[in-house]
């Protein structure tokens, strides 16, 4: 039987089916190989959202290739870029066996047993069946797939597709079965979290989904992706009563300028914005606020700009992202005037980042003296590692925590929650000692 190697790049959405996949040759009996030098199949999930993405995806592919010249038969590719530019990549780069977009993931199994000559794989994609591949503790649980914001700038509703909700009662059986494998740390995705249902139950469901998989057992729910204008009083006011829920908001407003916004097809305002992050953290004061935004989308004056400055000076974000404006094609931002200069760019996203370092440290210092609670990911010598609710897996920062007695060590795993008192903080992360 073969050996499959699996690379996932991109965001955890792309992980979630990378995690299908593996479920799906698994259970047709593959074998699945760590080491790309052992497999006879490389499978690699690319991304093709921003142009940095797609330089990685593509030299990972390349490096991946090379590999036929010794063991291995066949290289897949699949995801976003495989999608978006088969046919480039086709006479780009022939050595790879075959090219599968989202959009022909419910035939995956066809393509590859026609590629291998095999028909091994007689079962279909299913999220039951993925094969998680975080740790132990922690899983996304992804609930739809697609998008049909149809933001000027991004391309995903063209790779992706419309939005397209999962049913509840499949995401809670996905859900229960992560629950009864050991997953302590529940992580909720989707292109827009916040308007999960409104396609299949004609209304935002996303409180009601976090309630029933709060009810699970998990020690932590958290959801990810919520746009300013679907953030609800009942959402917050279910994360305010559920003890599990991590008060962790990921809001990406992109900018602040209403100029700005509705040249991006955003569907908030600035009012707006500014009310949803009033409203959450006169609720539930010890929330966090995570944002991302856009610096030198085409058009942006330098009025803009220091509007979007003073904002973020203002607002006091906990969590920030920034990416400079990326060129992508078939966008309608694409074909707007205005585009400005790369390093105009550059100074901008700088500039927004040294103030948020800014920020992040003070916002950190104030937390010394302070008790959380940590989930516990790594242990070296006598520092424990992990991450409190304010810390979302992969992107945000970590919690080094200090053990004076060796005992207190030997009582303590990885998975375990904690509980920690910081003693000195960075612009990221924390370091704390036991309670």
């Amino acid at each position: 039987m073969y050996k499959v190697g699996f690379i996932s790049l991109g965001c955890c959405k792309n992980l979630v089916d990378t995690e299908m996949i593996i479920g799906l040759m698994t259970k047709s009996g593959y074998c699945i190989e760590n080491k790309p030098e052992k497999a006879d199949i490389l499978v690699i999930n690319t991304c093709g959202f921003i142009n940095d993405a797609k330089e990685e995806s593509i030299n990972t592919i390349l490096e991946m290739v090379e590999y036929k010249k010794k063991k291995c038969k066949y290289v897949i590719v699949v995801g976003c870029l495989a999608k978006r530019y088969k046919q480039e990549l086709i006479k780009l780069i022939p050595e790879v066996d075959l090219f599968i977009g989202p959009d022909e993931y419910t035939n995956i199994a066809n393509l590859i047993n026609n590629l291998t000559k095999n028909n091994n794989i007689s079962c279909e994609l299913e999220y039951i069946d993925r094969v998680i591949s975080t740790p132990k503790y922690m899983a996304y649980l992804k609930i739809a797939e697609g998008c049909d914001n149809n933001c000027t700038y991004c391309a995903i509703p063209y790779i992706r597709g419309k939005y397209v909700s999962r049913k509840m009662e499949d995401i809670l059986q996905e859900a229960n079965k992560l629950y009864d494998s050991g997953v302590r740390e529940i992580v909720i995705v989707a292109q827009d979290t916040s308007k999960y249902g409104l396609d299949i139950y004609k209304k935002e469901m996303l409180p009601t989904l976090l309630k029933k998989i709060a009810k699970i057992g998990f020690t932590w729910v958290r959801f990810l992706y919520t746009y300013p204008e679907n953030i609800t009083d009942e959402l917050v006011d279910v994360v305010k009563k559920t003890k599990n829920i991590c008060p962790y908001f990921d809001i990406p407003i992109q900018h602040i300028s209403d100029r700005v916004l509705k040249k991006m097809g955003r569907k908030s305002s600035s009012k707006t914005i500014k009310e949803v992050i009033r409203k959450i953290r006169t609720n539930i004061p010890n929330s966090i606020i995570r944002t991302t935004l856009i610096v030198g989308f085409p058009g942006e004056t330098k009025e803009d700009f220091e509007k979007l400055y003073n904002f973020v000076k203002d607002a006091n974000f906990d969590r920030l992202g920034c990416f400079k404006y990326s060129k992508e094609e078939n966008t309608p931002a694409e074909r707007l005037e205005g585009h400005i200069h790369y390093m105009t760019k550059v100074g901008r996203y700088n500039k927004i980042m040294k103030l948020q370092q800014e920020i992040s440290y003070k916002n950190n210092v104030n937390k010394i003296g302070k008790e959380y609670d940590m989930l516990v990911e790594k242990i070296v010598n006598r520092k424990i590692y992990g991450r409190t609710y304010m810390d979302a897996p992969e992107i945000d920062g970590i919690v080094e925590a200090i053990v004076e007695d060796i005992k207190d060590l030997e009582k303590i795993a990885i998975g375990n929650i904690i509980r920690i008192k910081v003693i000195n903080a960075n612009e990221y992360d924390l370091q704390a000692i036991l309670v």
